[in-house]
C-alpha cells in the first residue's frame, strides 16, 4: 500500500517533468525568432535614381507602418508597427550613397516599444509614395517607400543635354567612322532631308560586328535633320577633283567656282551641325533596357542578371546612336532601378519617339535553348505558343519589379496604353524584321521571323515597337557571350544596323516637336 501511494506522485511527478522536457525541446526547435512577437526583418534594399529612390524592407508579415513629412531641413519621418531594431535595419545606414539624388542619410531608433522609427534626411522636398507588395517570386512581404521628386524630371531635357555635349569615347569614335564612310544618299520623305550615317564598329574588317555596319551601306538614306536638299550633295562634291592637266589648264577659269564650292560646302557644314543640335528636328529612338532594381529579370547559371546585361547593352546603343547626324536616342533607365512597364512607354510618348526598342534577354527551362529572337505586339493572340509564355513572362515585371496600384493616373495610363493600331504593329513588324537580318549576322537566331504577342511594353498607339531578346541567358555558351563586352557592342552594332535600315526603306515623316 504505501509503494502504491509512494509511486502514485512518482508518476505524476515524471510526467510533469516529461512535458516540461517536451515543451523545452519545442522551444529549441522553434528558435527565438519564431517565438519572438512581431514581424521579422529579413532585408533591406535602397535603390537611388534620378527619377526616384527607393526603399525597400522585406519581412515575414506585412508591415504597418504611418509616415510625415518635415520642413527645414527636408526630413521623411516613418513608425513600422510591431518591429524592432535589427541588424538589417541598421545596415539601411550604411547603405545610404553619397551619389543619391534625395537621400542624405537615415537614421533608426526603437521609438517606443514595439515601434521603430526611421528618418531620412533628405537633399530636396519629396512626394512620397508608401505600399505594400504581397510575395511574389523568391520575394516575401515588402513595404515600399519611392521616394519622387515634386517636379518629375522631364525625359526631354537627356536630349537637350546628349545634343550639347562634345563627342567623346565610344560615341567619338563611332562618329568618326560615320564621318569616314557615308554610304550614298537614298530619296526621302517629304521635307524629311537628312545627313548619312553608318554605325559605329568596335572591331577590325571582317568580324560580324563590321558586317553588320558594311551592310548597310546599301540601305542608308538622307531621312532625318534639317539639312536642305541640296546641302549634303553639295558638301560631298566641295572637294577639288579631275586630273592634273584639268586642273592646271582651268586653274584661274575654275578659282570662282571653287570658292563657290568652298562656301557651299561650309553652309552645308554649319547647317548640319544645327541641325544635329537643334532637338526638335531630331529622329528618336527609345531603348528600353528590361527589369531593374526589384526585378533581376532572368539569372544565368553563373548567376549573372539580365537587367545588367541588357542595360549594358541599351547603353552602348545609345552611345553608337548619339554619334549620328540627326539622331538621338533616349533611355527609360540609365542605371539599377525599376521602371514600371506603362510608365517606359509614356516616357517614349513623352519625347515623341520615332521608335521604341526593348533590349532582353530571354531564359527557358531546358538549357540548351539557344539564340536570339525578336517580338511584336499583336492584335489577335500569340503567334506560338513560346511566344505567349514569353509575353506572359515580361508582363510579370511590374509584380516582381513592384508597382503602386493605387496611383492615381494608374487607369488613364492602360485605357490609353490599349489603343495600340493596326499600323503601329504593322510597322512594328517591318522594324523586327529589319534588324533580324543584322542579329544573325552576329549570333544565331532562335526564329527566323518576328513573333507576335500581347507584350505590355509594346503597347505604345503610335510609336512603332518591338522587344529583342538577344540571347538565352539561361544558356551557359550564350551567357558567357552576353557578358563580353566585345559581344555586346557587336549586339548593338546589329541593332543600329537594323534600325538605319528600316529608316531607309520607311522614312519619317517631317515633324516639328515642340520638345
Amino acid at each position: 500500500m504505501d509503494d502504491t501511494r509512494h509511486d502514485l506522485p512518482d508518476n505524476t511527478h515524471r510526467r510533469g517533468l516529461l512535458k516540461q522536457a517536451l515543451g523545452g525541446v519545442a522551444v529549441l526547435v522553434l528558435g527565438p525568432h519564431e517565438l519572438a512577437w512581431g514581424a521579422q526583418l529579413l532585408a533591406v534594399r535602397l535603390w537611388p535614381a534620378a527619377d526616384y529612390t527607393r526603399v525597400t524592407l522585406e519581412s515575414d508579415i506585412p508591415l504597418n507602418a504611418t509616415f510625415f513629412a518635415v520642413d527645414n531641413p527636408h526630413r521623411l519621418v516613418i513608425d513600422i508597427d510591431d518591429l524592432e531594431l535589427s541588424p538589417q535595419l541598421r545596415d539601411l545606414v550604411r547603405k545610404v550613397r553619397s551619389d543619391d539624388p534625395f537621400i542624405a542619410g537615415v537614421r533608426v531608433g526603437q521609438n517606443r516599444p514595439k515601434v521603430v522609427r526611421l528618418v531620412i534626411d533628405l537633399k530636396q522636398a519629396i512626394k512620397p509614395q508608401v505600399f505594400g507588395l504581397h510575395p511574389v517570386a523568391a520575394y516575401q512581404h515588402r513595404l515600399v517607400f519611392d521616394l519622387y521628386p515634386t517636379q518629375a524630371a522631364d525625359p526631354r531635357a537627356g536630349l537637350q543635354v546628349a545634343a550639347s555635349a562634345p563627342q567623346t569615347g565610344a560615341a567619338a569614335s563611332a562618329q568618326g567612322s560615320a564621318t569616314a564612310s557615308a554610304p550614298p544618299a537614298l530619296p526621302a520623305a517629304p521635307a524629311s532631308p537628312t545627313a548619312p550615317a553608318t554605325p559605329s564598329t568596335g572591331a577590325g574588317t571582317g568580324t560580324p560586328s563590321s558586317q553588320a555596319a558594311d551592310a548597310v551601306n546599301d540601305a542608308l538614306g538622307e531621312f532625318i535633320g534639317g539639312l536642305k536638299k541640296g546641302g549634303t550633295a553639295t558638301a560631298g562634291n566641295s572637294s577639288v577633283g579631275g586630273s592634273g592637266g584639268n586642273a592646271s589648264g582651268n586653274a584661274s577659269g575654275n578659282a570662282g567656282k571653287v570658292a563657290e564650292r568652298s562656301a557651299a560646302a561650309n553652309a552645308a557644314s554649319a547647317e548640319a551641325s544645327k541641325a544635329a543640335n537643334d532637338t526638335s528636328r531630331l529622329v528618336i529612338v527609345a531603348i528600353d533596357a528590361g527589369h531593374g532594381g526589384e526585378d533581376p529579370g532572368a539569372v544565368g547559371p553563373s548567376g549573372l542578371y539580365e537587367k545588367d546585361v541588357v542595360l549594358s547593352i541599351a547603353l552602348k546603343l545609345r552611345a553608337r546612336i548619339n554619334a549620328q547626324p540627326g539622331m538621338r536616342a533616349m533611355l527609360t533607365r540609365e542605371s539599377d532601378y525599376f521602371v514600371p512597364l506603362q510608365e517606359r512607354v509614356l516616357k517614349a510618348r513623352r519625347v515623341q519617339a520615332d521608335l521604341f526598342v526593348s533590349v532582353h534577354a530571354d531564359a527557358f527551362m531546358n538549357p540548351e535553348a539557344r539564340g536570339a529572337s525578336i517580338f511584336a505586339l499583336s492584335e489577335n493572340g500569340a503567334t506560338s505558343a513560346a511566344a505567349r509564355w514569353m509575353a506572359k513572362k515580361e508582363n510579370a515585371s511590374d509584380l516582381v519589379g513592384g508597382v503602386n496600384i493605387k496611383a492615381r493616373d494608374a487607369s488613364v495610363m492602360r485605357a490609353l496604353l490599349d489603343m495600340s493600331t493596326t499600323a503601329q504593329i504593322k510597322d512594328s513588324l517591318k522594324l523586327g524584321q529589319a534588324i533580324l537580318g543584322h542579329l544573325g549576322k552576329v549570333g544565331r537566331l532562335h526564329k527566323p521571323r518576328v513573333e507576335q504577342a500581347g507584350f505590355a511594353v509594346l503597347k505604345a498607339p503610335d510609336i512603332p515597337s518591338i522587344l529583342v531578346e538577344t540571347g538565352f541567358i539561361s544558356n551557359p555558351e550564350e551567357e558567357s557571350k552576353l557578358k563580353d563586352d566585345t559581344y555586346q557592342g557587336q549586339l548593338a552594332d546589329a541593332l543600329l544596323a537594323g534600325i538605319q535600315r528600316y529608316f531607309a526603306r520607311n522614312p519619317p515623316l517631317a515633324s516639328n516637336r515642340a520638345l
